[in-house]
């Protein structure tokens, strides 16, 4: 070969090996993000370009996907019931996202997770169309109901959580809104509508939002106190003066009714007595209350697999501290939270970790991925939590709590009316926590908040306004599994 052709083929050979280095270069390197770069329009075209798998709930599909016409993405994503399951299924929209078990599976619902390789390289090679796979959720279809027809037209959310596994029934939050309109690409202004609504209607309260739990925190108050020997009788009377002066402040802590006067611990949770558990929250401690209301999962964000908000149970001083044991000052609770004390101590003292998927499944229904129930903590011995039990079931067969009987089933309860705005300037938020009991055992504990701004200030209690929701659930639950 001569001089010239010899550089020519070198010269072609740098111009080969340039373009190999640069197609690696983008294939390995740059992938990721050039795949999530934003004006890469063809992940967006394939990601709707077939229909999304399913969120199931006891085996029936809440969603479903429908072809689309003037756009390139050929399928958008429906919803049945959208209102009531937003809760639990957050939203997939073209134009806005994912959010929720949408987001956390979108994976596995688009069909690209790396799970579902092997099956789409199948799928591949016999030219069948990619398809999702499917989320199978353990909620209970009629105690959501019960929840969201409770809840209404007031502002307010449900937890319904199994005591012995930790699965989650129901997941309620209202107002709420249906996913389907914003599903679309042009659908842009019925989103902004919604974000900013003064009401909130995207907020998942039950999850994301966090209130003053009021007495339904004496429940943690009174485990701390049995946890730490302050009290060991249930039914012996307390040292507990009526008013009690807070400590290290002028201010006194008064009782709204009942005979809390040296009353025992039975008669303070039943008549919601704050002299006693403001008391014992100081004799408590500080740190000791911190530690016991960790236990129940508070100061630490929850993953079910979707995110919740940490709970507060403050660090702080002595008046303050005895306050908060009351479920006031900077103590603040998600209606999960609440739901999660409840579980506890209907399940012996032990916390189950939250959950609402149950499996994960492939188009064929191959089981990908199954939850297995998980011991969170053990927030007091099966000791105390049958005392406690006890002092719970007082509170509804004879106390605040009486709303919530349900014949022939053993209800434990208590109720809550939470201070709110400054020096209580705001109508208080109505709770309510309870879990119900068969011969079979503890299938079901609910928390119930309601934030009813149209009632009349002197009528919102939790017995009142939040007590006959968690009834609900809790009928809507026994009645499913009869």
């Amino acid at each position: 070969m001569n001089k010239p052709l010899r550089r020519i083929a070198i010269f072609c050979g740098l111009l080969v090996l340039a373009l190999l280095i640069r197609d690696n270069w983008l294939q390995y390197v740059q992938a990721d993000s050039l795949q999530s770069n934003k004006n890469n329009r063809r992940v967006s075209i394939e990601r709707y370009a077939a229909p999304r798998g399913d969120i199931i709930v006891d085996g029936k599909s809440i969603t479903d996907s429908v072809a689309t016409t003037g756009t390139d993405f050929k399928y958008k994503r429906t919803y049945k019931n959208g209102e009531m399951w937003s809760p639990v299924t957050g939203y997939a929209s073209q134009l806005v996202g994912t959010s929720q078990l949408e987001g956390i599976e979108d994976g596995i619902l688009t069909g690209n997770d790396d799970r579902l390789f092997f099956r789409n390289t199948l799928d591949m090679i016999t030219g069948k169309a990619k398809e999702g796979g499917n989320v199978v959720t353990t909620l209970n279809a009629a105690a959501q109901k019960a929840a969201f027809e409770g809840l209404g037209s007031k502002k307010g959310a449900v937890a319904a959580i199994d005591p012995s596994t930790g699965a989650i029934l129901a997941l309620a939050s209202t107002p709420s809104y249906d996913p389907s309109v914003f599903a679309g690409l042009n659908d842009g202004d019925k989103f902004e509508a919604l974000d900013k609504d003064k009401d909130k209607p995207l907020l998942n309260r039950a999850l994301r939002e966090t209130y003053p739990p009021g007495s339904t925190f004496k429940v943690v108050t009174a485990a701390a106190a049995l946890e730490n020997g302050k009290v060991s009788d249930i039914d012996a009377k307390t040292d507990s003066p009526d008013p009690w002066p807070l400590p290290l402040s002028t201010n006194n802590l008064t009782n709204e009714h009942g005979a809390c006067e040296n009353a025992t611990l039975r008669v303070a949770l039943r008549d919601s007595c704050n002299t006693v558990f403001g008391k014992l929250s100081d004799e408590v401690g500080n740190e000791k209350m911190i530690e016991e209301a960790e236990k129940f999962g508070f100061n630490e964000e929850q993953f079910v697999p979707v995110r919740a908000v940490e709970s507060v149970y403050p660090e702080d001083n002595r008046p303050q501290n005895a306050m908060a044991g009351i479920g006031q000052a900077s103590n603040r609770a998600t209606p999960l939270q609440m739901a999660m004390v409840a579980a506890a101590v209907a399940n012996d003292g032990v916390l189950m970790q939250p959950y609402m998927v149950d499996q994960l499944t492939a188009p064929n229904l191959d089981v990908i991925e199954k939850t297995d129930p998980k011991k969170l903590s053990e927030p007091m011995s099966k000791e105390n939590a049958q005392k406690l039990q006890s002092m719970m079931e007082t509170v509804v067969s004879e106390g605040t709590g009486t709303n919530a009987q349900i014949p022939g089933v053993t209800v434990g309860g208590k109720t809550g009316t939470a201070q709110h705005g400054l020096n209580n300037s705001e109508k208080p938020y109505a709770w309510f926590i309870s879990y119900a009991k068969t011969s079979e055992g503890s299938p079901v504990a609910v928390a119930v908040v309601v934030e009813d701004g149209s009632a009349n200030r002197g009528d919102i209690t939790g017995g009142g306004l939040a007590a006959p929701i968690a009834k609900a659930v809790m009928k809507a639950v026994i009645d499913s599994k009869e």
